[in-house]
């Protein structure tokens, strides 16, 4: 079976800076602040769809962001924020986001201030060993944000990762892979017990469909659709390993929450048909085990590319 991805005209990404006082004025500041390699980028782009600056003098109201306490608590101390968009085609991106993202990277550098990606619902943190974006583009790069709910958990028995058959109350999606115009991905009915497994593996069906995605919509611009199979074939680190592994996509609804967040514009392509909002991710056809034993199989090691939880460790292919 296909699965066919609409593809949008444009799509626009938001980054928010929060900060307690503007020192200077943001004239001042954007693009002269912005750091190699994206400095003659935001030149070119600033005043224009791809890359738009606005300074308002009053403390933003978060919603539907995930942020510790000490973050929650400089929002509520901010009196400024300054919105960074950019509006670009799918084939322009990522470098058009890492632009919007490099100026709200300055912006706060200068500022004292704190980036939030509404998208991923996070803060943006800082780069260590740059600075300020990476050059190369990293989907781990706090591009992706991930949201772990757990339902009646009251009656899930005690924690135990080796009971495959614990329970069915876990459900992991992504937050992020909108801005690339993808669906957001999602697994549900695993044990909670197997949540980092179940984060780990959607990192993993993430980088591959992100990679894959990328390299379709800067070889087809202007393309209005795009088709993939149902079946993902996610790589192992080494030849030797023999096959890939294999996960089944199924396209399903807007999952929950997500769709309460208002931070991406999607403009569509004429004559598109709706887009699927999430692609459900689950074992391939065949497989005769439960969800938690294929969730565990996975994991295993040769079995299929391992990706860490951290974010800061290696995404870079």
């Amino acid at each position: 079976m296909e699965i066919t991805i609409s593809l949008p005209v444009a799509l626009t990404s938001l980054f928010v800076v929060a900060v307690e006082r503007m020192p200077v004025a943001m004239e001042s500041l954007v693009p002269w602040r912005i750091g190699r390699p994206y400095k003659r980028a935001a030149l070119a782009a600033l005043g224009t769809p791809a890359l738009t600056v606005t300074h308002r003098r009053c403390a933003w109201r978060p919603v539907g962001v995930n942020l510790p306490d000490d973050e929650r608590r400089f929002l509520r101390r901010a009196r400024h924020h300054v919105l960074v968009s950019s509006t670009a085609p799918p084939h322009d991106h990522p470098h058009a986001v890492q632009v919007a993202r490099a100026a709200a990277r300055a912006l706060a550098e200068e500022c004292g201030g704190l980036v939030v990606d509404p998208l991923t619902g996070s803060a943006v943190v800082a780069c260590d060993g740059c600075p300020g974006e990476r050059p190369e583009f990293q989907l781990g790069d706090d591009w992706v944000g991930w949201d772990i709910e757990v339902r009646d958990h009251a009656s899930c028995p005690p924690w135990n990762p080796s009971d495959n058959h614990a329970c069915a109350c876990l459900r992991v999606t992504s937050r992020g892979l909108r801005r690339f115009a993808l669906p957001e991905l999602t697994l549900e009915g695993a044990a909670c017990a197997h949540s980092l497994c179940a984060v780990s593996l959607l990192r993993a069906v993430a980088h591959r469909l992100v990679t894959d995605h990328l390299a379709f919509v800067a070889a087809h611009p202007g393309s209005a659709a795009r088709t993939i199979s149902d079946h993902l074939h996610v790589d192992r680190d080494t030849p030797d390993d023999g096959t890939p592994f294999l996960v089944r996509l199924t396209p399903c609804d807007d999952p929950g929450s997500l769709g309460a967040v208002p931070r991406l514009r999607v403009d569509p392509a004429p004559g598109a048909t709706d887009r699927a909002a999430c692609l459900k991710v689950a074992p391939p056809a065949g497989f005769s085990g439960t969800l938690n034993d294929w969730l565990c199989a996975t994991q295993r090691p040769g079995l299929v590319r391992r990706v860490p939880v951290d974010a800061d460790e290696a995404w870079a292919a």
